[in-house]
């Protein structure tokens, strides 16, 4: 009867109605046949046709069709039971169709039926395959599509709910984690892919559940639903993670409400509820048990953990989130202490935004802090002498010129809150394991203002007069490799260190020898003065014949555009013509030629010191 009807429609209408109706007629078929069977009945051939006719419905435009079936009380039990199939071509039509088109309405009420009708864990586990599929400029538009619907399906859950819910967010957090980030605030303002507003649709995905923690704990103090609250805690874990920890979370002019900010204001108050954020950001350094035997897979949770606890502190200490339900009891010193492991974490990082937020933490910390009272104790802890050494690699090596500025101010403001022994201990430090130049004249110009105030303060100052200032002098007054040094390597060292004598020889006099320069002096002569006059005439001699080698080559080759290469200072320079060559030359010599009339200099002023003492005494 029915290939019959079919004939006589396929002879009278058009090929589109033709497969349409058959399409309807097909899904009708099945609906009917598996009306008059028991629901233990139905086969995976039933199953599959349903599927098929159904699909064929919503992408021939037919979801009204469709909606009137699945509405039909009589096939709530084949809805129950089959409807789930139908998500995934479901889901297919209502991206595919115009915000306002009226068949994405019809689409979006069978979605809502089907929330309402099917089998909540074929359901739930039919949304979560469609968000794992996901992919590209989609992967936002699907979640935001599917998290009422999958949060409906978790609230009726009654077996496994943390689990269903732990896994809903893991795959949800998974899908948006390759998504870039924006960050400057015209990404932010166009949110191309939609992450900013996903980001907090996510948030609110988590809300009832993180209500359900809460009453629990409010019933009971010893919370039961402790599996419900891990899942949570996880989920926040890796919001910090990101987008948090690469988000610029600074507030924007002409942005009312940063997507970020707000998504940051979020995790924090469900950390608050759950009564998780004091722990995390002071309890951090206690050990927790490994759930992992793999020690590959132990490590990147350690370091997932580091990561996400950093953006943490620095969302507290800097952004200032959650700060007003913090007991103001904690010393200056103290906070200091328990972030320095955060910001080594940040510093070691290369990417601006998260180097930033470590400069920052840092900064944050030290300005809570009074100069000269941090005790110098405090550097026995490995942290304190890892940022140190983090900041100056940022100084000398980070490509953006904000951050480089940011990071010299940062270390001046640590050597200040240091008490004298601290500084002490800390120009030492810095002078042994800096490696550059110009950090080590930075130093030498933090000492010889120390030694200022020793001299000129009522109340000596141990650290910077006497045998403890020769030791230190004895690390600041030589050359590294002798007369061999390179010198135009090392000239901002050396202009330190020759300033930091001329003072000290100006400033001290023999007779009294309060910072005990005049007893060194033999010493500094044979480490420091001799070898830098040795390796100023070799290093003149070598540069002038250079100057002299290239002008005699400039006239063989009758042109002085010859492009050519240079090596100063054990760098090959870009290739430049022949009189760009000599300007560099004639550069490097006048930094030798500074060099050398402060070293006369100084050397004038012992000479005159010593025979003062000498005709005193005769």
């Amino acid at each position: 009867m029915r290939s019959a009807v079919a004939a006589v429609v396929n002879f009278s209408m058009p090929e589109g109605q033709t497969q349409t109706i058959m399409a309807v007629d097909e899904l009708q078929a099945i609906i009917q046949r598996c009306q008059i069977l028991e629901e233990a009945d139905f086969r995976g051939e039933d199953y599959n046709l349903f599927q098929v006719a159904g699909q064929k419905c919503l992408e021939d435009g037919y979801a009204a069709q469709l909606l009137e079936v699945i509405q039909n009380v009589k096939n709530k039990v084949i809805i129950k039971n089959m409807g789930w199939n139908l998500i995934s071509p479901l889901v297919r039509c209502i991206l595919a169709y115009k915000q306002e088109d009226e068949k994405r309405e019809l689409c979006l009420k069978i979605l809502d039926q089907l929330v309402q009708l099917c089998n909540p864990k074929e359901l739930f586990l039919g949304l979560l395959e469609q968000i794992e599929q996901t992919s590209g400029e989609q992967v936002c538009q699907t979640i935001m599509l599917l998290l009422q619907p999958l949060q409906t399906v978790l609230l009726k859950l009654q077996n496994k709910k943390a689990y269903s819910v732990g896994l809903s967010l893991a795959m949800i957090m998974n899908q948006l984690t390759p998504l870039p980030v924006p960050y400057t605030k015209q990404q932010i303002q166009e949110d191309k892919l939609g992450l900013c507003q996903c980001c907090n649709a996510v948030v609110d995905f988590a809300k009832p559940f993180v209500n359900e923690v809460v009453k629990n704990m409010e019933k009971s103090s010893e919370c039961n639903d402790t599996e419900l609250k891990e899942e949570l805690l996880k989920f926040c874990m890796k919001s910090l993670k990101y987008p948090l920890l690469t988000a610029q979370l600074e507030e924007l002019e002409g942005i009312e409400e940063h997507p970020f900010r707000r998504f940051a204001a979020e995790i924090i108050d469900i950390l608050l509820d759950m009564r998780e954020l004091m722990p995390l950001v002071f309890l951090h350094h206690k050990s927790r048990r490994s759930l992992w035997e793999n020690q590959e897979f132990e490590d990147i949770e350690r370091k997932n953990s580091a990561d996400s606890l950093a953006c943490l502190s620095y969302l507290v200490f800097v952004q200032h989130f959650g700060i007003n339900c913090f007991p103001m009891v904690f010393s200056s010193s103290y906070l200091l202490q328990c972030n320095m492991a955060h910001i080594e974490v940040l510093l070691k990082r290369t990417e601006e935004s998260m180097l930033s937020k470590g400069l920052d933490l840092f900064e944050s910390c030290l300005l809570r802090m009074e100069d000269n009272g941090l005790l110098h104790q405090y550097l026995e802890f490995r942290e304190f002498i890892n940022v140190s050494q983090d900041l100056v690699k940022v100084m000398t090596l980070c490509p953006i010129e904000h951050l480089r500025k940011k990071s010299l101010n940062i270390l001046q403001l640590f050597i200040d809150k240091f008490e004298a022994e601290g500084k002490y201990t800390l120009f030492r430090c810095l002078l042994k394991t800096s490696n550059h130049a110009g950090v080590e004249g930075y130093v030498i110009k933090n000492i010889k203002d120390q030694i200022h105030l020793s001299l000129t303060k009522a109340h000596d100052n141990v650290w910077f007069t006497g045998h403890h200032l020769i030791s230190l002098l004895d690390l600041v007054l030589l050359l590294p490799e002798g007369a061999e040094t390179d010198l135009l390597q090392y000239s901002d060292r050396i202009m330190a260190s020759l300033n930091l004598l001329r003072y000290l020889v100006i400033k001290d006099c023999e007779s009294d020898n309060q910072t005990g320069v005049w007893t060194a002096l033999a010493k500094i002569e044979e480490n420091f003065l001799k070898p830098l006059h040795v390796g100023l005439n070799m290093s003149k001699a070598h540069y002038e014949a250079e100057i002299k080698n290239k002008k005699e080559n400039r006239k063989e080759a009758h042109s002085s555009n010859t492009i050519c290469s240079l090596t100063v200072s054990g760098e090959k320079m870009p290739p430049m013509t022949t009189e760009m060559q000599l300007q560099v030359l004639h550069s490097a010599l006048f930094t030798f030629d500074l060099i050398e009339s402060v070293l006369a200099r100084v050397e004038e002023l012992i000479e005159v010191k010593v025979k003062a003492v000498m005709d005193e005494n005769i």
